[in-house]
């Protein structure tokens, strides 16, 4: 059975980084099975960090994309793998 991969991918500066960080998720896009953003919105005004949840394949692809979004300065990208 596949593996249940989920990557954590922390944004400190959304303004900065989110072009970089979403030209690597199209980019891989037909990896991501899931993706689910979450971020504070203080007095209607979205915070300057966020977090992104991804379900993704499992696959030599996958690998790539997070190498590619741990390089970008100021991510910070964990993994957890779940096998079967």
């Amino acid at each position: 059975m596949d593996k249940h991969i989920i990557v954590g991918v922390h944004i400190v500066d959304r303004e900065a980084h989110a072009a970089p960080v979403q030209h690597v998720f199209t980019k891989y896009g037909a990896q991501i099975k899931t993706r689910l953003g979450l971020h504070d919105v203080h007095g209607g005004v979205n915070a300057s960090n966020g977090l992104i949840l991804l379900e993704m394949l499992d696959t030599p692809e996958t690998c790539q994309m997070i190498e590619e979004i741990t390089a970008i300065v100021g991510i910070d990208c964990q993994t957890m793998v779940f096998e079967h």
